[in-house]
């Protein structure tokens, strides 16, 4: 009923293991996740991150949610992480997040990566600035 309509989903991400962050967000997905098949379809994606651990919402007691916290904005494709990187995007999801080791294999998990074509940076109410890709 909603297709070709965008909605949101949280899903697991890492940027690579804990001494070794990419800045390139890495998600264990299945395909009976309608997210994921919609992401085969169409595989443009956003995905925003709050500043849940800054230190100026957390010095200052603020939920994250609150305007005058940052939140990241990413954008770009999603794709099927290759097979010479699967070991890095298990490495990157596993130490990060070690309960989806116990995830029922039967949901034919695999890797899937985005590919960021635009960032911004919303830093505080309204204002919004766009970072390089390359930083």
């Amino acid at each position: 009923q909603i297709q070709g309509m965008p909605y949101g989903n949280c899903l697991l991400l890492s940027d690579g293991p804990v001494n070794n962050s990419t800045g390139i967000p890495f998600f264990y997905v299945t395909p009976k996740d309608n997210t994921v098949a919609d992401l085969l379809k169409n595989p443009v994606a956003s995905l925003t991150l709050p500043e849940a651990d800054g230190n100026f919402c957390r010095k200052n007691v603020i939920d994250p949610e609150d305007p005058r916290c940052a939140r990241l904005t990413l954008t770009g494709q999603m794709v099927t992480v290759p097979p010479e990187e699967v070991e890095f995007a298990k490495q990157a999801m596993f130490s990060r997040h070690p309960v989806v080791r116990k995830w029922p294999r039967s949901y034919e998990w695999f890797f899937m990566k985005m590919n960021i074509e635009h960032i911004w940076l919303q830093s505080w109410y309204g204002e919004v600035s766009a970072v390089a890709v390359e930083e």
